[in-house]
């Protein structure tokens, strides 16, 4: 059983284009006591986490102004205690491949994603 941190480190953001994604991960992550700052624009995004730095960040892949695997390497350089967890509507093993290397904490698909998604961020706030 996971034990949740302070909620200062229990802040997840999710970034996806997608609002119907968003509502829905935001509903998910909030019945399991996380504080969710979403956000559908990847700039807007950085910028929060250039001056706030969350803990964990759940970044989709397929965005159309800029990638997720774009948006983690600019995360890298803003914020790189951020853990990184990629979230995907089509698995493409070269991409899940290119975004572990770059050291995402995690990869799911949305389809598949509930309970690993949730086991996942509490593992990500837990340092585990």
């Amino acid at each position: 059983m996971f034990v949740l941190p302070s909620k200062q480190a229990s802040l997840v953001c999710l970034l996806d284009d997608d609002p119907s994604v968003l509502k829905a991960a935001s509903r998910l992550l909030d019945s399991a006591g996380w504080k969710v700052k979403p956000f559908t624009d990847p700039f807007a995004f950085l910028e929060y986490a250039t001056t706030c730095r969350p803990r964990v960040a759940v970044i989709d892949i397929r965005m159309p102004t800029m990638n997720g695997l774009e948006v983690q390497t600019r995360l890298r350089t803003v914020s790189p205690s951020t853990r990184v967890i990629m979230l995907t509507s089509n698995d493409e093993p070269s991409v899940r491949s290119r975004a572990m290397e770059a050291g995402a904490f995690a990869f799911f698909l949305k389809s598949k994603a509930n309970g690993d998604l949730v086991s996942g961020i509490a593992s990500a706030l837990s340092g585990s």
